[in-house]
């Protein structure tokens, strides 16, 4: 193998992953969360990110494969940050530094 072709075959190796992890991503989420986030429902996404997995195994043509990217992409960007805020999933900062395990230190007041 050329330099190019092992390059290339790792990037379509990454563009397969990145679509089964947005896949198991997106079945495991609730149905009506995709509702409450206001996004396409969840077989609309399970249909879309199944397809693309299906192409990046199958049929490895590049202009169907950067298809399939974009739409991974745009689900792990836009529809996955929304799943999780409707679904109260873990927050990321915007606690206070006296915060514990189970809400606000109070100091004993």
């Amino acid at each position: 193998m050329t330099g190019f072709s092992s390059l290339m075959s790792l990037i379509f190796l990454a563009i397969l992953v990145l679509a089964v992890v947005a896949l198991v991503m997106a079945a495991l989420a609730r149905p009506d969360a995709y509702l409450a986030a206001n996004k396409q429902n969840k077989n609309f996404w399970l249909i879309i990110l199944g397809i693309t997995v299906l192409v990046n195994l199958v049929v490895p043509m590049i202009f169907l494969q950067i298809i399939g990217l974009i739409a991974t992409i745009v689900f792990m960007v836009d529809v996955r940050p929304a799943l999780k805020e409707v679904s109260g999933g873990p927050r990321r900062g915007g606690g206070s530094s006296s915060d514990g395990p189970y809400g606000p230190y109070n100091g004993g007041r």
